[in-house]
């Protein structure tokens, strides 16, 4: 009937549409200024009998849900990356090309011929060892079992989780090194250490296995990969957001100002990247005495060199040349013309010696030497030229024969010097225009000028600094043995292998340590400003929550500390890529992002190779052709290499023409697909303008639709701001919108996109939905018994929700569901519903709904006392000794617990035999919450495949039924906790005998304007009514077809209320309420947050030594501290007593002595007691020593003596006399604290004690 229905009206639609065509062909109609009602794809379907075929038969071919491979595939590609592909070298073969080689001399003597001592050559150094890495490969995860001669067998990654051990893999290295260049050479492959290994990348086992093959190995049957598994636990690499490569930004940053006297805040900068994704960054700052500055940085130390003098020593060219390269044909631009005769002065005037380009170099070569770690042998020349190649424009150096085995990284060649020149000259004139404000500053924190660190070319980029170390400690080695008068012969293998011996080689531990703890241990500090925080665990607490960790993307703990909100704001060129939904509230709001769903980031190099010939072809005349410089004409760049110039019009026609090749071919010709083409147009006081084009790795992208060729375009982040896209094809208008996007939800992530109607909301409440959908307690997965997780939570219930957006069924959520269909009411029902709490139906508690199960896994290793090398004293199982026989109701014979059994907290969950002292002990189970034994899994030792068992895990099932107090939530932001079970008896009902689930208060929607949740509830009523699913796409529906007409025509054609309310009767009196009740179906969610894990109740417990208060936190079974604003309430109510009980009775109360006369309790203390008599307390102040009080009484007479009871010894034999006025007072213990702190200080207190 429904569907019918839904025919009637596209048909409408169509008719009008012909209409509307009718008109323009008679009446000249422009077609912009016509929108077109667009008619709705409002189509979802239940695919429940798919879903659960697929899980009988998982697809034997590949994945039915590519979308989700998509989503990760940034993180997987950009790994594969690393180790030798198909086409080129990989990365990390390309590192060690550009680490080199490292060259220690032996200091022997020369020798001729004859054998004779030859002092003719004073510059001899003695035998030169030049050592470098050939070759690196990482092999896929083995494992002999601890038997050296065993065959290896494959490891999954499976195995890994549930041993909770790490997935890695061999890390081997070629080294090769010459004596004497050549004289002799070596070669010899060294294993250092395993390193952790990507899951689903060319380095896994698992990788492009079929669902089928999947299942087989104990995985999803859609496992997506691109995390490691580190000691059990799953760890991610987090995307990073860094400065677009290769494109120099002008900024004006008030710090720069205080770097140095004559500093300004004007500056430039570059993120140069090298084939192997390091980088490199330069900064020129501009200086108010007219010196231009390159600042780098080295090893974290800064250094500053004259930019005139790495223009000379780049390409010798003259102070005419360097004024033509920058100036070009403004003459009569007195600002520029001045600031470069005042640098070139200044520079002739600093550096009057420095004539010529190889004088420079050996200039640079002398002050950069040791900084460097230049070797002995090499000439001040060759070491300036190390400098240029190692820190100028790096993503300009000569790579042209990388692959070749002759590529030496120290050789530059004239023709990328000058193209690194010529990039300076640009550089230098972006400068001075931005001082002059011909231009704006580059904003950094716009998309425009970022790019994506991916997780696996952070990897490389470590990778490669752990063998420049190892490189670096062979040498340091050698040098050591030299230095101590050692046998050094580099000839000899004997010796070589022992200088491995000696220095660490396990870079596969450094690689775990990362990993594991997120430090990034480094020298150079990878040329990033954080040094923590790169990792993360990618939970399963939801497959929502683990599906958001590949796609966040982090602004870097840096910018955390900031007190500025600038780099926190979301700003329009993010539209497409970054989501402005999908952020956290509180401290990382707007530095933790989440990708658009259609966002991808590039991982493989675009083939540029003949686009330079292309834009000669289209009039762009070749730098080298032309003297050309400024924002006046239009400066062609290619991934930040100068190809000409133009002029601004031919720029722009150059830029359209290249777009239309490149969608026309569909990247099969020369003109790849993804090329960036960002053509900055002249403006006044904007950008600085130009044709620049990128196809580097790590760029974000989106496909939009390219209107004059009806195809798919992709474009960029710098692109984009200068183009105009229309959202909707209502929009578009004859000539200005070149694209149009395919669906406006393309800007929001895949979770923001799974919120129905969210168009609906108010914002606030979708970016609440983002946090609490990821905290949700729902299905983690299905392969939850090969799995070791610390904390798992499951929804035992989980169920298809009725309104549902199309892109929940293309991610195959449904596989994977969230929570549950409840019958909704908004009703002001009994006062347990205030304040955003909800009442629940106890008879909807009772058959099941938001029942939930949480797992935790617990480890036993009976080695954890055991040194090292010592023999195995502790065994599993009972020993021959007395011990109590109820163990065994939980135990079975072996010591090992029963599965399925019950235990309560201090039951015996596993006994072993300890022969050093003979006895059977057992350990217990310590947690407050009962649980059932889920699994016990044996844990074979690695190392050792024969040695007895000494390690288990043991896995609970804890049932978590609902309580009052666990936190709900729908899926539009209106969390809640449940208040009261109420009895179904006494619910309400409706005529057909309907009774709600859930009750929620009206006062919930007004201020938060969750109109959504409003909608839910009437497609949700309206699905259920006809048995169909609902689309909740958002922007479906527009102001003239509104979602109430839409879904109040289908529940008036189910014979219910058009605007989805119903007459209900109380439950209590049966009567009707007087006004009628909304009650619709809404899709409600149950969190993580529950009562049992965040209830805290104490009566007395443990306490601090010191202070004797109550210790801090709910594990330790910790007091809840009454703070000033409590007490302050407290004292407002006039509650003097539970005042005086919280804070003193149940928290430090303490009795102790006290003097009456001198006021002090620091020196009362008891005395010896006499046979016979107790001890007394007494004052030590007020006391007199025993001896001084006889020698007063001698001098008195003799008829005077002390009375015996007032004589009183100490515990180490002095006696007094006195200080017996004493009485015991109730104080707080810290109140004793810190009168002992005044006393250190010399403050002494009196306190007066009444009543006497």
């Amino acid at each position: 009937m429904i569907r019918f229905d839904r025919q009637l009206i596209e048909e409408k639609s169509i008719k009008r549409y012909c209409k509307i065509d009718r008109e323009i062909k008679n009446n000249n109609i422009n077609m912009s200024s016509v929108i077109l009602p667009r008619i709705a794809n409002r189509t979802a379907d239940f695919r429940t009998v798919e879903r659960e075929e697929r899980f009988k038969n998982p697809p034997k071919d590949k994945s039915a849900f590519p979308l989700l491979q998509e989503a990760v595939e940034p993180h997987v590609e950009s790994f594969n990356e690393l180790s030798d592909s198909a086409t080129a070298l990989g990365l990390l073969n390309l590192a060690v090309k550009d680490l080199g080689s490292r060259t220690v001399y032996d200091g022997s003597k020369m020798v001729n011929s004859q054998g004779e001592v030859d002092v003719t050559n004073p510059d001899f150094l003695g035998n030169k060892l030049s050592m470098k890495i050939e070759q690196v490969s990482l092999n896929k995860p083995m494992s002999n079992d601890g038997v050296s001669n065993a065959l290896e067998r494959k490891i999954y990654p499976s195995e890994s989780r549930q041993r909770l051990t790490s997935y890695k893999g061999k890390l081997m290295l070629k080294l090769s090194w010459s004596v004497n260049d050549g004289e002799e050479t070596f070669s010899e492959v060294r294993e250092c250490g395993y390193v952790p290994i990507m899951l689903q990348t060319n380095r896994c086992h698992l990788y492009n296995l079929s669902p089928y093959d999947l299942v087989q190995k104990r995985e999803e049957s859609d496992e997506l990969g691109g995390y490691f598994i580190v000691n059990g636990i799953e760890k991610l690499i987090r995307m990073l957001i860094v400065q677009r490569r290769n494109h120099p930004m002008a900024i004006i940053r008030p710090s720069f100002a205080n770097r140095g006297a004559s500093y300004s805040q004007y500056g430039i900068q570059i993120r140069s990247c090298r084939p192997d994704q390091t980088s490199q960054t330069n900064v020129l700052h501009y200086l108010t005495d007219g010196q231009v500055n390159l600042r780098f940085s080295w090893r974290k130390n800064e250094y500053l060199v004259p930019i005139v003098m790495i223009l000379k020593a780049l390409t010798d060219c003259s102070d005419k040349e360097i004024f033509d390269g920058i100036v070009g044909s403004d003459l009569e631009n007195s600002f520029l013309t001045d600031r470069l005769e005042l640098l070139l002065r200044s520079f002739k005037k600093k550096y009057p010696t420095l004539q010529n380009k190889y004088q420079i170099l050996q200039y640079l070569g002398d002050k950069f030497r040791i900084v460097f770690q230049a070797p002995q042998g090499m000439s001040d020349h060759d070491v300036g030229n190390m400098v240029l190649n190692r820190i100028v424009l790096v993503h300009l150096n000569n790579y042209d024969n990388l692959s070749n085995s002759e590529y030496k990284p120290e050789k530059p060649s004239d023709i990328h010097n000058k193209d690194k020149a010529r990039m300076i000259f640009f550089m230098i004139r972006k400068l001075y225009a931005l001082c002059a404000g011909e231009c704006c500053p580059d904003n950094p924190d716009a998309t425009q000028h970022q790019e994506v660190l991916l997780g696996g070319f952070l990897y490389g980029m470590i990778l490669k600094e752990k063998m420049e170390e190892y490189l670096n400690n062979i040498v340091l080695q050698i040098q050591s043995d030299l230095n101590r008068g050692l046998a050094v012969n580099f000839k000899s293998k004997k010796y070589m292998s022992r200088v491995f011996m000696r220095i660490n080689e396990n870079i596969g531990s450094k690689m775990q340590y990362f990993l594991s703890t997120g430090n990034l241990v480094s020298q150079s500090g990878l040329d990033l400003q954080q040094v923590s925080g790169y990792t993360v665990v990618a939970e399963k607490i939801n497959f929502y929550r683990f599906l958001s960790h590949f796609r966040m993307v982090h602004r870097g703990s840096f910018f955390a500390q900031l007190k500025t909100t600038t780099v926190r704001k979301l700003l329009p060129e993010s539209w497409g890529f970054l989501c402005p939904v999908h952020t956290p509230d509180g401290s990382p709001c707007g530095l933790l992002n989440h990708f658009a769903h259609k966002c991808k980031i590039s991982t493989k190099e675009s083939d540029v190779s003949a686009i330079p010939d292309l834009l000669f072809q289209l009039g762009v005349v070749p730098s080298s052709h032309i003297l050309a410089a400024g924002p006046s004409m239009s400066c062609v760049q290619v991934n930040g290499k100068i190809i000409g110039w133009t002029s601004h019009e031919q720029a722009k026609i150059v830029a359209d023409t290249l777009r239309y090749w490149k969608v026309e071919s569909q990247g099969t010709d020369k003109i790849p697909l993804d090329l960036e083409i960002g053509y900055v147009p002249p403006s006044t006081r904007g950008q600085y303008p130009g044709l620049f084009i990128f196809g580097g790795r790590q760029r974000m992208m989106r496909p939009v639709k390219y209107l004059p060729l009806d195809k798919q375009d992709i474009v960029g982040p710098f692109e984009q701001v200068y183009m105009n896209v229309a959202v909707t094809p209502q929009e578009i208008a004859n000539n200005i919108h070149s694209h149009v996007e395919y669906s406006p939800t393309n800007i929001l992530s895949i979770l923001a996109n799974l919120t129905p109607f969210s168009d609906f909301n108010q914002s606030p409440r979708n970016m609440y939905q983002c946090q609490m959908g990821k905290q949700t307690m729902g299905t983690p997965g299905v392969a939850l018994c090969h799995r070791s997780d610390n904390k798992l939570y499951r929804l035992q219930s989980g169920q298809t929700p009725i309104v549902k957006a199309n892109l929940y069924d293309d991610y195959g959520m449904d596989n994977f569901p969230n929570g549950t269909n409840a019958v909704v009411a908004v009703i002001s029902y009994t006062c347990y519903d205030m304040d955003d709490a909800m009442i629940i139906n106890k008879s909807a508690d009772e058959r099941g709904f938001g029942y939930g199960t949480m797992y935790k896994v617990e480890k036993v290793d009976l080695s954890q006392s055991r040194g090292r090398g010592d023999p195995i004293t502790q065994h599993f199982g009972f020993g021959d000794d007395e011990w109590p026989k109820e163990w065994l109701n939980k135990l079975d014979d072996d010591g090992l617990p029963y599965i399925g059994t019950y235990v309560e907290e201090g039951d015996p969950i596993v006994a072993y035999f300890d022969e050093t002292i003979g006895k059977t002990k057992i350990k217990t189970y310590h947690h407050s919450e009962p649980a059932y034994i889920e699994e016990v899994n044996l844990i074979g030792d690695e190392s050792n495949k024969f040695q007895e068992l000494q390690n288990i895990s043991i896995k609970y099932r804890i049932r978590r039924t609902p309580q009052i107090g666990d936190k709900f939530s729908s899926r539009h932001g209106q969390k809640g906790v449940c208040s009261r079970k109420w009895p179904t008896i006494d619910m309400p009902f409706s005529e057909t005998g309907i009774q709600p689930d859930v009750i929620i208060n009206p006062h919930a929607f007004p201020s938060r304007m969750t109109i959504g949740m409003f909608v839910e509830s009437l497609a949700g009523k309206a699905g259920a009514l006809h048995g169909i699913a609902q689309d909740a796409t958002p922007w479906n529906f527009s102001e003239d077809d509104t979602p109430a007409d839409y879904f109040g025509d289908q529940l008036a054609k189910a014979g219910y209320n058009y605007h989805g309310n119903e007459p209900l009767y109380s439950g209590a009196t049966g009567e009707e309420f007087r006004a009628d009740i909304y009650i619709g179906v809404v899709y409600y969610q149950r969190l993580r947050h529950m009562v049992n894990d965040k209830f805290q109740v104490r009566s007395t417990g443990p306490v601090n030594s010191l202070t004797m208060q109550p210790v801090k936190g709910r594990k330790r079974g910790g007091g809840i501290r009454v703070g000033e604003m409590e007490r302050d309430a407290l004292i407002g109510h006039g509650t003097a007593y539970l005042l005086q009980d919280r804070l003193l009775n149940c928290s430090d109360y303490t009795q102790t002595a006290i003097c009456r006369d001198c006021g002090a309790f620091l020196t009362t203390q008891a005395s010896v007691p006499r046979i016979g008599a107790k001890a007394s307390m007494r004052c030590r102040r007020c006391a007199i020593k025993f001896e001084d009080a006889k020698k007063a009484i001698s001098k008195q007479g003799d008829n005077i003596y002390i009375d015996d009871s007032n004589i009183w010894e100490d515990g180490q034999g002095n006696k007094f006399v006195g200080g017996g006025n004493t009485t015991t007072v109730g104080i707080p213990f810290v109140l004793k604290y810190l009168d002992s702190e005044l006393s250190a200080m010399g403050i002494r207190l009196k306190y007066n004690v009444a009543p006497k």
